[in-house]
């Protein structure tokens, strides 16, 4: 008798999850590609070189995109489990970049699932 109850228990913590999972506004975002650390302690605008925030990213500092006004966008993988995307943004490291995806935000972050991505022909 007490199968029933957890298959219950089962159905709602997918339909939880499936629920939680929808969402995620559609966004275009133009900023630049540097490592996560420069950005929060060096306080850049942008980078301060390609090959820098290319090395950082090596070295496994996490990619971020960081807009004009001043907001990180930490690039997230849209699967379970997750993935890191710094191959995703490598090529694109020291540059300005538009980026289309997925936004969602928590708690003051904000994280992209990236759809595509392209150099700004704008570089100001």
């Amino acid at each position: 008798m007490k199968q029933p109850g957890a298959i219950l228990v089962i159905m709602l913590c997918v339909a939880a999850v499936a629920l939680g999972a929808s969402g995620g506004k559609s966004v275009k975002v133009t900023g630049y590609v540097l490592d996560s650390a420069c950005a929060f302690t060096k306080g850049l605008d942008k980078p301060i070189s390609a090959d820098c925030a290319r090395t950082c990213a090596k070295a496994g500092s996490p990619l971020v995109i960081l807009s004009k006004d001043g907001t990180i966008y930490w690039p997230i993988a849209d699967s379970t489990p997750s993935s890191g995307q710094n191959e995703k943004l490598l090529p694109f490291a020291g540059h300005k970049v538009n980026a289309s995806g997925k936004l969602f935000q928590r708690g003051g972050s904000s994280a992209l699932v990236i759809d595509t991505l392209e150099i700004a022909t704008d570089t100001r």
